[in-house]
Formats: structure tokens, C-alpha cells, sequence
């Protein structure tokens, strides 16, 4: 399903706008991204999705996804997510820390053009990759944000 990664990932030159963000259930319930993110980065348009495992006792929701929403031809059908990896977002975070296929598939598939994540997962995903734990969100993303800022994607 990831094989025919480009070398380079492609990137945008415009201002950042927009986050999405793709973690896992874990992670996205014990740290409130939007809020860091509005601290941090000063962006206010942010949406998460997380993957969480399949449980039959879990309701369909619009912030979640699940093994079971990928069929057998590693494609989405679950129409909540087609529509986050669809929508054009100016910065997509990839907050994961380890080898996911389900999310390393969503990241690859999203609209976004400038892709981040966290160093050493896989580095034909991101435009750029920081090297921190997830734990360490406000670390994360002010250095996150001082690259946006070289590069001139965020304002001062």
C-alpha cells in the first residue's frame, strides 16, 4: 500500500491557514490539539482524526476511524474520512511515533501539501520531520513553528 512513495514529498510554498491532524485515539485523548495549536501556531482553523481499534460498542463518529473503515484494497470507504483526507488543508500533522499503517496511509493520501511528523516513522511522507516524543506537544510544535517561520509560513 505504501510502496510507490515518491522520494521527495511535494510541498507548498502559501502561509498556513488550516491544520489537519492524523494520531491515534491514545494520543489524541490525553492532549488538546486544537487549543496547542492555537497557542503555539495561532492557527484557529484546526480538525483531528485519530484511529482508534475496531470495537463493535463504538459508535460511528466523525473525529475516529478504524481498520474496518479501509477495505481489503487498502482504499477508505468510510465516508467521514474520505472527506478529511479530501479537504486541502495548508499544514497536515502526522503525530504518530511509530510505524502505522492505516495512518501512514491516510497521511499519504491527504490533500495537504505540506506534511509534517514525527521523525523516524517514514520519511517519504513529510516535507519536514521533527525529532520529539508525542508527550512533549508544546516541544513539538515550537519547533514546528520555528521552521514555519524560516520558511515563512507563519507570521512572526
Amino acid at each position: 500500500m505504501l510502496v510507490n512513495l515518491p522520494d521527495v514529498a511535494p510541498t507548498s510554498s502559501s502561509v498556513i491557514k488550516s491544520v489537519g491532524i492524523l494520531t491515534t485515539d491514545e494520543i489524541s485523548s490525553n492532549i488538546d490539539f486544537k487549543k496547542e495549536i492555537e497557542l503555539v501556531l495561532g492557527i484557529r482553523h484546526s480538525k483531528i482524526y485519530s484511529f482508534r481499534k475496531f470495537d463493535k460498542n463504538n459508535s460511528i463518529s466523525y473525529k475516529h476511524f478504524s481498520e474496518k473503515d479501509v477495505n481489503w484494497q487498502g482504499d477508505f470507504v468510510q465516508p467521514n474520512i474520505k472527506v478529511f483526507l479530501e479537504e486541502p488543508f495548508d499544514l497536515l500533522i502526522g503525530f504518530f511515533e511509530s510505524n502505522h499503517l492505516y495512518l501512514e496511509k491516510a497521511v499519504m493520501l491527504s490533500a495537504s501539501t505540506f506534511k509534517v511528523g514525527i521523525s523516524g516513522v517514514n520519511s517519504k511522507l513529510y516535507s519536514l520531520e521533527i525529532l520529539e516524543a508525542p508527550s512533549q506537544i508544546q516541544s513539538f510544535l515550537k519547533e514546528l513553528k520555528r521552521y514555519l517561520e524560516i520558511l515563512k509560513k507563519v507570521k512572526n
